[in-house]
């Protein structure tokens, strides 16, 4: 069998790590040929001194390179995650990178690779129908990395034709699922990062406490599955073993379940339409005892409703959300901010920032920076 080759992008974080012991397990079917990250160097320089890639790439250049990996291509600056990629001409590319950041490397991936493997949701809830447009005209499959969109596109393989009613999104509620309205307004950073199911980022931790995370996911299977907004419905599962649904119009739900490990998902797509078995911890249904599910609660976790109103409302509403979201949950990881200021800044963005019709990328970017720039007033005004 001829090995694939792959480029992870975001190999230091937390999805590319996992997807690189992936790789360690299955060397005869995988070499990883481009491994980036944004200024994690030492990091970098151990994952490329183990697989050694053909390119690798930092967003900010360290004082030096060691010798031992002066071997690969490396790239510097802003464009490097893209210019490496390039350069690799990988068939594969899981898109790890956190944020609006990773859009220009989707397209890349788009115009260069056989397959995207998507594991960066802020390309499709920015730049979208940008993407899918791109992704049908290239011919090159998007098959999603994110636990849910990854156990939707499962089930859909079982549905032989039939049309979907609705997708069920799951949701494990986050590190602040039981708390009060008072008592999230002053959540630590320490307490926001303690997330009862799964091992991420901090980023997307902090997503996941104000459930932003699950309006983002919204707007992503909106694009993945060309299914609209009221046809997505969001139920907490705080035990999240079921990692989402499909119904149909008899009723029959369709569900993929697994004990929570993100390299189920990323094994999945790396394998298509093969499973690759790792040493995954398997569900024991007579010590399961019992699935819980609840609706989710508007009211203390705003965040949700404002990117489902945001897809609705289109005209890059939901690049508005994301700038001001990301600029918001970076305040707060820097203590800057408290947790519940969080919304806050997020609406006063969406009320402020003039929408505008996304044609090109350009188009993006712009509505990106105003999103930015009005959050941060916000923050600045908060911290006064």
């Amino acid at each position: 069998m001829n090995k694939r080759t792959i480029a992870i992008l975001g190999a230091t974080g937390s999805i590319g790590t996992q997807a690189l012991d992936i790789v360690s397990r299955y060397p005869d079917r995988f070499h990883a040929v481009c491994l980036t990250a944004h200024n994690s160097s030492e990091k970098l320089f151990e994952l490329v001194r183990k697989f050694r890639p053909a390119c690798a790439a930092l967003n900010i250049e360290p004082e030096s390179i060691p010798e031992d990996v002066k071997f690969c291509q490396w790239f510097f600056g802003p464009d490097s995650t893209v210019e490496a990629l390039k350069a690799s001409r990988a068939q594969d590319a899981l898109c790890a990178i956190v944020g609006i950041a990773g859009l220009d490397a989707v397209l890349t991936a788009l115009d260069g690779c056989e397959r995207v493997l998507l594991a960066n949701k802020e390309a499709l809830v920015t730049g979208g129908d940008l993407v899918t447009a791109r992704a049908r005209e290239k011919n090159v499959p998007l098959l999603p990395v994110d636990s849910e969109h990854s156990a939707i596109f499962q089930c859909l393989q079982a549905r032989q034709g039939n049309p979907v009613k609705r997708l069920w999104l799951t949701c494990s509620g986050g590190a602040l699922r039981t708390w009060t309205k008072a008592a999230m307004e002053h959540a630590t950073v320490r307490d926001v990062l303690k997330h009862p199911t799964w091992n991420m980022g901090g980023k997307i931790t902090v997503d996941c406490a104000t459930m932003a995370n699950k309006g983002l996911e919204v707007i992503e299977a909106h694009h993945l599955f060309d299914m609209p907004a009221e046809k997505i419905n969001v139920v907490i599962h705080p035990q999240s073993v079921i990692h989402s649904m499909i119904e149909f119009d008899d009723g029959a739900v369709l569900a993929q379940m697994g004990m929570p490990d993100m390299r189920g998902p990323i094994g999945y797509a790396m394998g298509y339409p093969e499973r690759l078995p790792y040493d995954a911890k398997p569900l024991n249904f007579y010590e399961l005892g019992h699935l819980d599910f609840a609706a989710p609660d508007h009211d203390r976790f705003p965040c949700l409703n404002m990117a489902i109103e945001a897809l609705k409302a289109g005209n890059g509403m939901p690049v508005i959300f994301n700038g001001a979201n990301e600029q918001a949950v970076g305040a707060f990881l820097r203590e800057h901010i408290p947790f519940g200021r969080i919304p806050e800044v997020i609406d006063h963005a969406l009320q402020a920032v003039a929408p505008m019709k996304i044609n090109t990328i350009a188009d993006v970017y712009a509505l990106d920076r105003a999103a930015r720039e009005d959050a941060e007033n916000t923050l600045r005004r908060l911290s006064c």
